[in-house]
């Protein structure tokens, strides 16, 4: 992938400082010394006597070790540098006290690294202080390396990534010539005599970094120094349908993560908790005792009492229920929902249970919602009288509208009776589905027009550890069936909302879907198994795993005939979902253990299914190792789409409107499958983030040939419970809360096109940075034939715009949407006229504003 590089007018502003790129100053040395050492990543010292150290930045790291979970966790220790076959820069480092691992990286100029390495040696309690030498004789690399017993260990390699088998070896082997220098806060490392030419890129490429994040840090609040004296601007925008281009239908989707209980206890209308008495301690990693089967559940009554048994379940998926002994009349087990469990007065609610008796003939119950203020506000009965497993069902209408609620079984006699998957739903679900959605959260998402959803993640959709991967095969079919599992982000999921209820959310808001399923590999911020994806699915396995994805497209789209068609029809979608795309990977490490089983995935579904479109992975940032080595992968397979992320602040998404404008049209299209602009401290989304997305997408849209798809992350989060910010939408039991940052995602979505219609801008200013915050955007809408037009003006003036449709023909009406406020608003919404298209070609644009202008078609 080839980009034009913007960074060269960078440079040259840099020069005054690194003078000498291509002409020696009269008192540039031929040479220098650079210490290597560890300040949490690898750093460098630079000194031309060895006496007098300077750090190149004064926190910058060149490499930081990528193994382990997030933040502590990833350690780099006693890192050690040599320069070794070709001059390649070979670094080597411990990981931590325990694994039988080490990590290694390679450079040719100790600015861009290789994907990282971290094998695996079998002999020693562990591998400290690791250290490596290159024979140029033998063309072979020696590892040594001590464990915490005290005893020294070697193994070989030629390529970084094939090691001998490990022999004990002599102390007088482990030659460390690792030294101290007179510099504060660091401590053993390495100096090498290098060309100053060297330094002197190290330097660069710091000053280049420390640019880029001085850019990336500007918001609203210099506004008043960086724009003094700016008044008023005037805009010329000319139209140029000659140059119209085909782009993508595709542009808007939405992402939905399990993440901030955005599933249970969110868009999935359960509203009982640990219905399945599954909840378990792994779930929140034994942090939290009071996590187990009978969270949220408590039982009232003389003597009465509730025990989590696992003997004769109602499915081996769900081995647990609860056993109650009651010894009188009365007594009662009660659920207190997510937060309380919220009622409107008038609608009705489904109850629902699974029962058998235990050494009792009989068990009437008294099914309650009820109120700690209002009382009893509905009630009805049920009889249980099989000693198997039956499932009774009743309706109960709220008397109320409350928020607190509870489900209180009381048990009419005394007696023995075992029960499971307690369920609670409203009956205006999202379009009256069974087990299906919250209706007024549902349809905001829907109200965005998504044109595709892509689920069920992120992170959740590779899990932490192999054993945590995503199995969409838990997901489906009869709910005591489905294998609920430990969410990866600290909670537990039922699979209630599973692969058949993602389908049909899809149809639903007539969305196309896009599964993301784990490429043979957990999350590389995984704690369990070792080293994030080092510890991928076994080789052994990969087979049945690829069968599973290739079932899965037959889930999908296969007859109800077939065997997994006819699982589909059976759950009552006897139609095709028509399924076309499919994600492998997730913000992954790229290394061999993922290019392997990546290779083999997309190989495997290129043969048996070519219609399905593979969308691949370039890591979890917008450059570096992972990106380029996702990239590669890309380019030598012919992947169709590559997934791209970037979290970032206002300033980059205002500072890169150029990302996209060079690269490759011949290679994989993009799509930006998580991206949000977000400010210190993780705030919701306000005017100022909201803009600078909307100024983003513009240049989205012009790049509409390439970028193929785009979708904010993350989607939902509820409220107490949100554990990342920025989210699109938040929610509570009663009330659903669209951001800014939502709304400029709906006006994207019901304002989209198949043709993009270049424009140029003259602006009475000249400022640079005038320039970057105000653009424009047409497109035409293929289906109706309107023309819309998108302006951001992210300047604290208004801008007077006059536009030159260029004879394009235009109706005699216009819909006017502005979204403006102060950058710091929070609550600002669109507000729409309807006015005469002859009003647009004078328009004036708020500050802060981004405005949106539908031509109606003639």
């Amino acid at each position: 992938m080839e980009r034009k590089f913007w960074l060269l007018a960078v440079l040259i502003l840099l020069t005054a400082n690194v003078f000498a790129t291509n002409k020696k100053i009269a008192n540039e040395p031929d040479s220098a010394y650079l210490f290597a050492y560890n300040a949490n990543g690898l750093r460098f010292a630079w000194s031309l006597d060895q006496q007098n150290w300077t750090p190149i930045g004064n926190d910058y790291t060149f490499l930081k070790s990528d193994y382990g979970r997030w933040g502590s966790e990833k350690k780099m220790i006693t890192p050690f540098l040599i320069q070794g076959k070709n001059g390649l820069w070979v670094c080597i480092w411990s990981l931590n006290d325990r694994t039988l691992q080490f990590a290694t990286s390679s450079s040719m100029d100790l600015i861009s690294w290789s994907p990282q390495n971290y094998p695996y040696v079998n002999k020693g309690k562990n591998v400290l202080r690791p250290i490596i030498a290159y024979n140029r004789n033998l063309d072979e690399y020696t590892v040594t390396y001590v464990d915490g017993n005290g005893k020294y260990f070697q193994t070989k390699t030629n390529d970084l990534i094939r090691y001998s088998s490990v022999k004990e070896v002599a102390a007088s082997a482990y030659r460390n010539g690792s030294t101290s220098v007179n510099l504060s806060d660091t401590g053993n490392g390495q100096v090498h005599r290098l060309p100053w030419k060297v330094i002197l890129g190290l330097k660069k490429a710091h000053e280049l970094k420390d640019y880029k994040y001085k850019q990336d840090r500007e918001t609203t609040k210099d506004d008043a120094q960086r724009f003094a004296g700016l008044k008023n601007v005037e805009a010329k925008i000319t139209f140029q349908p000659d140059k119209a281009k085909a782009i993508s239908n595709m542009l808007t989707g939405v992402f939905f993560e399990d993440l901030n209980y955005a599933a249970d206890g969110g868009l999935y209308a359960e509203l009982i908790q640990n219905r399945d008495f599954e909840y378990h301690p792994r779930d929140k990693e034994y942090n939290d005792k009071s996590w187990n089967s009978s969270y949220a559940w408590t039982v009232k009554g003389d003597r009465a009492t509730m025990k989590i048994d696992s003997v004769s379940p109602i499915h081996p998926n769900n081995p647990h229920y609860a056993v109650l002994d009651i010894p009188v009349a009365g007594a009662s087990i009660l659920n207190s929902g997510f937060d309380g469990i919220a009622l409107k007065k008038g609608e009705t609610y489904d109850f629902s249970l699974s029962a058998k008796l235990l050494d009792t003939k009989r068990m009437n119950l008294e099914v309650r919602l009820v109120s700690d203020k209002q009382g009893i506000l509905a009630k009805s009965n049920l009889n249980i009288t099989s000693n198997n497993w039956r499932t009774a069902a009743l309706a109960l209408v709220s008397s109320a509208d409350v928020a607190d609620a509870k489900l209180e079984i009381v048990m009419g006699n005394s007696g023995h009776i075992a029960i499971d998957m307690v369920s609670l739903f409203p009956k205006n679900t999202f379009k009256g589905r069974k087990n299906g959605l919250r209706a007024d959260l549902a349809q905001t998402i829907g109200d965005i027009h998504p044109r595709f959803v892509r689920f069920p993640g992120g992170c959740l959709a590779h899990g932490d550890g192999i054993a945590n991967i995503y199995k969409w095969k838990n997901s489906i079919g009869p709910l005591a069936a489905r294998k609920p599992d430990r969410n990866l982000w600290g909670y537990h999921q039922t699979m209630g909302l599973g692969y058949y209820e993602y389908f049909q959310f899809c149809e639903d808001i007539g969305a196309v879907p896009v599964p993301v399923i784990a490429a043979g590999v957990p999350c590389q911020n995984s704690a369990t198994g070792g080293g994030g994806q080092q510890g991928g699915i076994p080789m052994s396995e990969m087979g049945q795993y690829i069968q599973d994805i290739v079932d899965l497209i037959e889930y999908a789209n296969g007859g109800v005939k077939t065997e997994w068609g006819k699982k589909r029809a059976e759950a009552g979608h006897p139609k095709p979902f028509n399924l076309k795309y499919i994600g492998i990977g997730n913000e992954d490490q790229i290394t061999e253990v993922f290019a392997e089983r990546f290779t083999m995935i997309y190989k495997a579904l290129k043969k048996t299914h070519p219609e399905i479109t593979v969308i691949g992975t370039a890591g979890p940032f917008f450059e570096g190792t992972d990106y380029e080595a996702g990239w590669q992968i890309a380019s030598n397979l012919n992947v169709p789409i590559i997934d791209e992320h970037y979290y970032q602040s206002p300033g980059w998404f205002i500072n890169n409107q150029n990302f996209y404008d060079s690269y490759d049209r011949s290679k994989s299209k993009v799509y930006l499958g998580e991206y949000a602009a977000s400010l210190p401290g993780g705030n919701r989304t306000n005017m100022e983030t909201s803009l600078a997305e909307a100024l983003y997408l513009l240049s989205l849209e012009r790049n509409g040939d390439v970028v193929s798809m785009a979708s904010y992350a993350p989607l939902i989060a509820k409220e107490g419970h949100t554990q990342w910010d920025p989210d699109l939408i938040y929610f509570n039991n009663t009330e659903v809360k669209p951001t800014i940052g939502y709304f400029v995602q709906q006006l994207y979505g019901q304002n989209a096109g198949q043709e993009y219609i270049p424009s140029t801008m003259e602006l009475s200013s000249n400022q640079e940075n005038v320039k970057k915050r105000m653009a424009c955007s047409m497109v035409k809408d293929a289906k109706t034939g309107d023309l819309i037009v998108k302006l951001v003006n992210l300047l604290p003036v208004s801008v007077n715009t006059s536009l030159d449709f260029n004879q394009q023909q235009l109706g005699k009406n216009t819909i006017k949407t502005v979204l403006a406020g102060k950058p710091d608003d929070k609550k600002a919404v669109p507000v729409i006229a309807n006015i005469s298209t002859e009003a647009t070609r004078q328009l004036e644009l708020p500050a802060y504003s981004f405005t949106v202008l539908r031509f109606k078609a003639r």
